[in-house]
Order: structure tokens, then sequence, then C-alpha cells
């Protein structure tokens, strides 16, 4: 008993600069050894989902990247978990991007899931239109006329040589749009000026701190469920059977976590310790 209660407070005075850096090691074993804690999705997770697996099969989704390397580790594993759930079901997608970080975001989640992963053919069985400039306008023009907003796709071809883009002229030639989105321009100008005039529906995934603005979307039926954040994507991606960077940084975040309310209990502890012992010794009752 002696012993634990020595072990308590010497815990409970560990040097900081000692806990940084077991909380750097529990946090980094995890990233490269996922764990796999248990996933449980959320509602709005869960209808996103099976939003997108109900959709008819062959249907052509246009996702639209709007996130830079500041948010890619929470939009990202998002990015290329609906991209095998799209190609698993034999979608096409066209992927926008309304930030010019977006374009390079788009390439990296392509590369790795549609070439590398499905071994798919490009102008065939997805395409990549790129970044153009002009915020919401961008979101006004591929809803009016997409063909006179991108006359070439992000390789420099004509859209009048790929083959996927025979038919489709306009926003509403789509059957759904995945939009994700770390801010602005996205989710809401999707929203506000593409979904809401039109029949096409429309699903997001947005980082954490975006969530309480989207959610009335959801709410309102606008937005077919969410995307939360890195929970979203570890939740997605036990849906779709695929454990990838949302589960492993989800596995760091809630082990860093555990340790940091271990050392917050042991230091509470203690303190109470050395308090009664202080008070004994001066014959305090």
């Amino acid at each position: 008993m002696n012993f634990l209660v020595e072990l308590i407070l010497k815990l409970g005075k560990v040097d900081r600069r000692w806990i940084f850096l077991i909380i750097g090691i529990v946090v980094l074993i995890p990233l490269i050894y996922p764990i796999s804690l248990p996933v449980r999705a959320t509602a709005t997770t869960q209808q996103a989902y099976d939003t997108i697996d109900n959709l008819k099969p062959n249907s052509k989704i246009l996702l639209s990247c709007e996130y830079g390397p500041s948010t890619k580790p929470e939009i990202h594993p998002m990015t290329t978990s609906v991209l095998r759930h799209l190609f698993r079901n034999g979608h096409k997608v066209y992927v926008v991007c309304l930030w010019a970080d977006g374009l390079f975001m788009a390439e990296e989640a392509l590369e790795e899931v549609a070439v590398n992963e499905f071994g798919l053919t490009y102008g065939v069985d997805y395409v990549l239109l790129g970044f153009r400039p002009g915020n919401e306008a961008v979101v006004k023009g591929i809803v009016s006329d997409i063909r006179k907003l991108y006359t070439i796709d992000a390789r420099g071809t004509k859209v009048t040589e790929i083959p996927m883009m025979d038919g489709i002229n306009k926003f509403e030639d789509f059957d759904f749009l995945f939009s994700a989105s770390a801010g602005y321009p996205g989710t809401i100008e999707w929203v506000q000026f593409a979904v809401d005039a039109t029949n096409v529906q429309m699903t997001t995934g947005t980082t954490s701190i975006q969530v309480n603005e989207v959610m009335p979307y959801v709410q309102a039926g606008q937005l077919q469920g969410v995307l939360a954040g890195m929970p979203g994507a570890a939740e997605y991606e036990a849906l779709i059977g695929v454990k990838g960077i949302g589960t492993s940084g989800m596995d760091a975040q809630s082990v860093a976590h555990l340790v940091i309310v271990l050392f917050i209990i042991f230091g509470n502890i203690g303190y109470f310790i050395e308090r009664n012992r202080s008070k004994n010794s001066r014959g305090i009752n």
C-alpha cells in the first residue's frame, strides 16, 4: 500500500517534459500501428453513407474539394473513403475544386484510390476538371453551364474530347454531390446556390469546428448527413470496411486523452495525499 502511495506521488510530480515525451510516444504508436479501437457511426454519418450506398448504379457524382494541407488530416480521409465507396459501386466521378490547394488534394486522392487501388481509366471512370477562381460564382457557373466554365480539364484536355463529359452540361446533369469542405467557399455555398435551386441531393464532410454551421442544413433536409471532422472520417472508414488515417488518427487521439486524464487523476490524488500528510505532521484535524 505504501509503495502504491509513493508511486502515485511520484507520478503526480513528473516533470512536464517527460509528460510531453510520453504524449508524443502514445500518439505516434497508434499512427504507425493502428490499434483499431471500436468505432460506432453517428446518425449523420450513417445517413451520408446510406444515401451514397443507395445511389443508382452508374450514377454521375460531382465531388468538390475545398480544403488544403492545414485541414488535410480531417478532410482527406473522408475524400478517399467516399471515393472508395463510389468506385466500388461503379459510379462515375467528376472532381472540381473551389480552392486552389484543393487541386493538389484531389490529385493525391485520385492517385491513391482511382489509380493505385482500382486501376481505373481517366476520362472514362473519373475526371479532374480542376480549380477555377471565383468562389460562389464558380458554383453558379456549374449550375448554369459547366462547359462554359470548364473548357479544359486539369490536364489541359478539351472537355469535348473526354468521353465521360458527354451529356454533362450543367449541375442538374449530375446525380449527387459530395463536398469535402474546410470553409469558404464550400458546403454552404453549394447548398445555397446549387442544391436549393435544383433537385440534386448532396452530403458533405467538414472540419469539426464547422459542424454547428452546417447542421441546420442537415436538419432541414438540404444535406443528406454530414461527416464531422476526424471522428466522421473514422466512422465512414468503418462503414466501408477500409481503415485508414481517420481510424489511426482517432486511435492516437483517444489514447492521448486517456493518458492525459490519468496524469490529471494521479496529480490530484497526489495533491490530496500531500495535503493530508502536511496536516497530520502539524497535528491539524
